[in-house]
């Protein structure tokens, strides 16, 4: 089973029910590669199929993917979403990762005036971009 990437708290993601799609625990277990996980305010059971917005991405991308796990927090539950293919895998990460150089371009706002946000999401990329390359959903799916 691969890693699940921690989604920004700070950047809204939307969760919606696929009605009567389900996939069964061992199925999940055996064949998914990893995923995301994210805070959100309800919780979901295992093996339910989701469908992931971002909404500051596009209001038209999403992700089809499955409750992996889903643990209680004091005030909300911390929710792991399988993906079950690679191209998903892939592309799910790459939402991700454009939701990760937003966060950290608003995190160095004070800053701004001598950084632009370009050199913000370049720098963002040559720290992080390795954890989001091709080659690391790869091998998760090996």
């Amino acid at each position: 089973m691969g890693r699940y990437l921690p989604h920004p708290d700070d950047v809204p993601v939307e969760l919606t029910l696929l009605k009567h799609e389900c996939i069964s625990r061992q199925e999940l277990h055996t064949i998914s590669l990893g995923g995301m996980a994210c805070n959100y305010h309800r919780g979901w059971r295992r093996g339910t199929a989701l469908q992931v917005r971002m909404p500051t991405l596009s209001t038209t991308i999403c992700y089809l993917g499955y409750v992996a796990w889903c643990l209680r927090r004091k005030r909300s539950y911390l929710v792991g979403i399988a993906f079950v293919d690679e191209q998903t895998l892939f592309s799910a990460r790459m939402g991700e990762q454009v939701c990760q150089i937003e966060r950290y371009c608003r995190q160095h706002e004070p800053q701004s005036e001598q950084l632009s946000n370009q050199t913000l999401a370049l720098e963002w990329v040559q720290l992080h971009a390795n954890e989001f390359s091709h080659d690391t959903v790869r091998k998760a799916f090996a």
